[in-house]
């Protein structure tokens, strides 16, 4: 076996000294996962010898989709249900201002911001519905960020191991994103994770190369709507840096809890992007049977421009 991989070494940089352009074949020790006969010709090794995979083919992870739809998720393949309901009003003028059909064009309308005022209010959740329920659309394909990088949680809310993500692209400018970015069981619904820890990470948030990320996906995925799950307005000014770059904000505001001035103080820090909604969760849903993560839940909301 050993013999034929030097015949064909020798054959191919022959070919090379010629002039040819081919591939680099593997080590002679390494040992093959095929049996090659007495007639096989360097093409034939060469071909056995291809990746199985492409340089550009993302990691491909499935959600266990009854388990997103006990933990009280919108999923696509759930009955109908209110909190899937509630996401439908939601999403509907997001996904207008996305596509460029809202009352006027917005730049970086596709990029969606989901935040909060202080931690703890439901806006992780909150993303991950939101991007879920935009998944349903016939039209619509989702990317959802995990950017809270201080404080990630999409990966265990979804039942999933941590893994590379967005820090490793930021650190590293060779790191490609379609190999850290995750495909899953449902067609239009892809993650980025938030990626390897790093002692800097929120200060990664703010930096020059996330600012190119940003812009990168805006322009490479302009029909694609990428939703952002942000770090606290009023905990971090990194996320207030991320804000300035986005086309629409989701504020997610705990019913019951949140002061009126944090979420003043919250909406002040994003006065410049155009669109902003306010989403109430945890409201009290009149006596209807609540949805939710664990507990019950509801919305409410509100919807204005450049207000």
């Amino acid at each position: 076996m050993n013999s034929l991989i030097e015949q064909a070494s020798r054959r191919l940089e022959q070919l090379r000294q010629a002039g040819a352009s081919v591939p680099e074949l593997p080590p002679a020790k390494a040992e093959p996962s095929f049996v090659a006969g007495p007639g096989a010709t360097v093409e034939a090794v060469r071909e056995i010898a291809k990746p199985t995979r492409g340089p550009n083919v993302s990691r491909q992870v499935d959600l266990d989709l009854d388990a997103l739809v006990a933990a009280g998720l919108v999923s696509p393949n759930a009955p109908r249900s209110q909190i899937a309901d509630e996401y439908r009003v939601i999403k509907r003028p997001l996904i207008a201002n996305a596509m460029g059909k809202g009352a006027e064009p917005i730049a970086n309308g596709n990029l969606i911001m989901v935040t909060s005022a202080l931690a703890g209010e439901g806006k992780s959740f909150t993303a991950l519905n939101l991007a879920m329920s935009i998944a349903t659309e016939l039209d619509n394909t989702v990317m959802l960020v995990d950017a809270d990088v201080a404080r990630p949680s999409l990966l265990r809310m979804l039942g999933l191991p941590a893994g590379p993500g967005l820090l490793d692209l930021l650190v590293d400018p060779e790191v490609e994103l379609s190999k850290v970015l995750l495909r899953t069981n449902i067609d239009k619904f892809s993650i980025l994770p938030s990626g390897t820890p790093h002692v800097r990470a929120t200060e990664l948030l703010a930096s020059d190369a996330m600012m190119e990320f940003v812009k990168d996906i805006a322009r490479r995925y302009s029909d694609r709507i990428v939703i952002f799950d942000s770090p606290p307005l009023l905990l971090t000014t990194e996320s207030r840096v991320l804000a300035s770059h986005m086309g629409q904000i989701v504020v997610v505001v705990q019913a019951d809890k949140t002061l009126q001035r944090d979420v003043q103080s919250a909406l002040a820090t994003i006065e410049t992007c155009p669109v902003k909604m306010v989403v109430l969760n945890q409201a009290n849903v009149g006596g209807r049977d609540g949805y939710g993560y664990g507990q019950g839940y509801g919305y409410g909301y509100g919807y204005g421009t450049g207000a």
